[in-house]
């Protein structure tokens, strides 16, 4: 399936004396542009007043790419005497569009921080065919925004209605249309735009700076395992696995060790371990199992003769069973692999140490479909070593963007981060990326919504030259033709061990960064130097604003090397971990609460259709109060500061009253398939309690 794509070029413009002569139809053919709530914003909605070059007034022919192409007024309309219709004929590359002008006597004015129902009449004979929004920022100008609800294939006129997210700060106008990427035919008619924003109840709180910082606990208990690696499983349980947990008489002694977590009660039950996944990869596939790689074939020789090796052994751990199972040899060790899941379900494995202690220039693929990992001469290689733990994310094109964020060590030679294609085997260098050579254990995410397509790199050091850690983090949109990092905002300052101020520009590695269900991504933990001085401070970034949030309540456990934070399926973040130089390990457990669990009731979801959601695909859902938004958020896999597959998938609305139709994205690029928690925001800002959906 193509993946819908936004627009890249600038968009066509009619010549001056035409919109001249727009000004004057719009004035005197129009009614006066409605400005109440219900009210109809858009200019010349049925397409019956038409401008001097022949296509509707403040309507415009547009897309990108080399594609055969038609645009024509239709006189079959669903009401009126035209509609519009697109005919792809040859599909390539890119799109085409019906789309309002990015005028400003067309484009219809909206409210930061209101939400709009938008609605059109259609017939098309493609699947491939999206509503695509458009915004003006005010610093910006025109930039694209996001594609809401995919529009199922109709011989017969069919109405389509969403509900777009909360128009972003800084934007005065939107324009909006329909797209079509495969080959067919798009009609469109009479189109609505209307306010649909939500009273916001009263925020104020009652417990106090709560409201504002969030809230941390220490669990009356202390974990079972070395909590080296952290998955969230499709039933809300935690996989914590250790294996040896970096512990060389664990090793000797083959003590390894997995156990299942329930934070509903608060227990732990022991899962036998079949071989030491200390530093193993990890990904959950398509049906909730979580497929184990590698892991540690052996310690460092204290004669210095090898160091540490990699397993070629490879595991499924079934949380219907709780049990280990054997699939097939990896074709090369691998200690420290990546593991991203592709938008088919495969997998794919980069990086790491071999048998022999050395890089691994293995590319290393598993078909899901077969539940084995295929030998090298069925993979495409490109015989080359990624590093230890190469943060690799699904790009919506089905590339694998390489961040930059690594362990140990340098980053890799050139400019730090690249773009990898499976398909081609090949592999384009990113720039911009900011002391490539100091981004061990950094951490880098894909923000909030994947549609959007930016990732956030954020901290680092290096444990080989052991600077201080640095405060940079690093912005890259993924959309844009030859994609190139930018300078973003630093992590704000914290303290060190005893309460002393960090100064300058010291910041922290074994940084961790969760996505949460209020689309902020709240960052915590790491420490200022390789296994030493813990760093107390915790911040929350807002990707609509490109901005930290300093002063949020601080974890009162350090949590350094071999620690992990992530996201819990009642919206409360989860801290395991710290493995400081003296060899020791903190077995406590840390529960945040986030500000926004303190801002009043949950809104809760009372019914749903279905829990198996097709791409493509319309799911009802039924809640007990309005809502802002819903979304899908991929259960974590963590470990090391690395969780490439961690991503937050918006889901547009179309609301009747308290039901909810959700528009799942066509692309499974997007939203790899799998089990994904599903939560629905109230107008308070309050996040539901999860529910699980398979998608695909």
């Amino acid at each position: 399936m193509t993946p819908s794509r936004p627009l890249m070029s600038r968009r066509n413009r009619l010549h001056i004396a035409q919109l001249l002569v727009l000004s004057l139809v719009l004035f005197l053919a129009l009614p006066e542009r409605p400005a109440s709530a219900g009210a109809n914003l858009i200019a010349n909605p049925g397409l019956e007043s038409m401008a001097p070059d022949g296509f509707p007034v403040c309507w415009e022919k547009s897309g990108y790419g080399n594609n055969g192409h038609t645009f024509e007024v239709s006189t079959d309309a669903h009401s009126g005497a035209r509609s519009m219709a697109v005919t792809l004929t040859n599909a390539g590359e890119g799109d085409r569009k019906a789309m309002m002008l990015e005028d400003t006597s067309c484009a219809p004015n909206v409210t930061p921080g209101h939400q709009y129902d938008l609605s059109v009449w259609y017939k098309t004979s493609t699947p491939n065919t999206v509503m695509t929004v458009f915004r003006h920022d005010v610093a910006q100008g025109w930039v694209y925004w996001t594609d809401l609800a995919t529009l199922p294939v109709t011989a017969a006129w069919t109405r389509q209605s969403v509900r777009t997210p909360q128009i972003p700060a800084n934007t005065d106008q939107i324009v909006w249309g329909v797209t079509v990427y495969g080959n067919g035919t798009l009609k469109t008619d009479d189109y609505t735009m209307v306010d649909a924003t939500q009273t916001v109840p009263d925020a104020s709180c009652s417990a106090g700076v709560k409201c504002v910082k969030g809230d941390w606990q220490v669990m009356p208990f202390q974990s079972a395992v070395r909590a080296i690696h952290a998955v969230v499983l499709r039933n809300g349980d935690v996989l914590l696995i250790a294996g040896s947990g970096n512990d060389p008489e664990a090793f000797a002694a083959k003590s390894f060790k997995t156990a299942i977590y329930r934070p509903g009660s608060g227990t732990f039950t022991a899962v036998p371990t079949p071989e030491d996944l200390f530093c193993a990869g990890h990904v959950q596939l398509k049906d909730g199992r979580i497929l184990v790689m590698g892991g540690n074939k052996d310690y460092s020789a204290a004669d210095g003769s090898h160091g540490y090796k990699g397993l070629k052994n490879s595991y499924i751990f079934d949380p219907g069973t709780n049990s280990y199972q054997r699939v097939n040899d990896m074709t090369g060790g691998s200690w420290y692999p990546s593991a991203t899941i592709m938008g088919n379900g495969d997998v794919i494995s980069l990086g790491g140490l071999g048998e022999d202690s050395s890089g691994t220039v293995l590319t290393q693929y598993f078909d899901e479909s077969e539940g084995r990992w295929l030998g090298v001469g069925e993979t495409r290689q490109t015989w080359s070593f990624w590093g230890l733990y190469p943060s690799m994310i699904l790009m919506q094109d089905g590339r694998l963007f390489y961040t930059g964020s690594h362990v140990f060590g340098n980053g890799l030679p050139g400019s730090g981060a690249s773009i990898y294609d499976y398909g081609t085997a090949t592999i384009t260098p990113v720039n911009g990326l900011r002391k490539k050579d100091e981004r061990d254990q950094s951490m880098s995410v894909l923000l909030p919504p994947a549609q959007d397509q930016k990732v956030l790199t954020m901290g680092g050091g290096n444990n080989e030259t052991n600077p201080d850690a640095h405060r940079l983090t690093d912005l890259i949109d993924l959309k844009r033709p030859s994609p190139v990092y930018t300078a973003g905002p630093q992590i704000p300052q914290g303290t060190l061990t005893g309460g002393v101020p960090q100064t300058g520009d010291q910041g922290k590695m074994y940084v961790s960064a969760v996505l949460l269900p209020d689309g902020k991504v709240f960052e915590t933990g790491g420490a200022m130097h390789n296994r030493a001085d813990p760093v107390y401070e915790a911040s929350m970034y807002d990707p609509a604003t490109n901005t930290f949030t300093a002063g949020m309540a601080t974890d009162p456990v350090p949590r350094g090397y071999h620690s992990s934070a992530f996201l819990l399926p009642d919206g409360r973040v989860m801290a395991v971990g710290d493995n400081p130089g003296n060899g020791t390990f903190d077995m406590r457990v840390s529960v945040y609460s986030p500000p926004y669990l303190f801002k009043g009731a949950r809104p809760q979801i009372t019914g749903m259709s279905t829990l198996n959601w097709a791409y493509g695909s319309s799911n009802t859902i039924t809640v007990d109060g309005p809502v802002l938004k819903a979304e899908l958020i991929r259960p974590a896999a963590v470990t090391h500061s690395s969780d490439p597959n961690q991503r937050f998938v918006d889901l547009p609305m179309t609301v009747t009253g308290n039901t909810i139709s959700l528009n799942l994205t066509s692309n499974p690029n997007l939203a790899p398939p799998g089990w994904y928690m599903l939560f629905v925001v109230g107008t308070n800002g309050v996040p539901s309690v999860a529910k699980w959906v398979k998608v695909g």
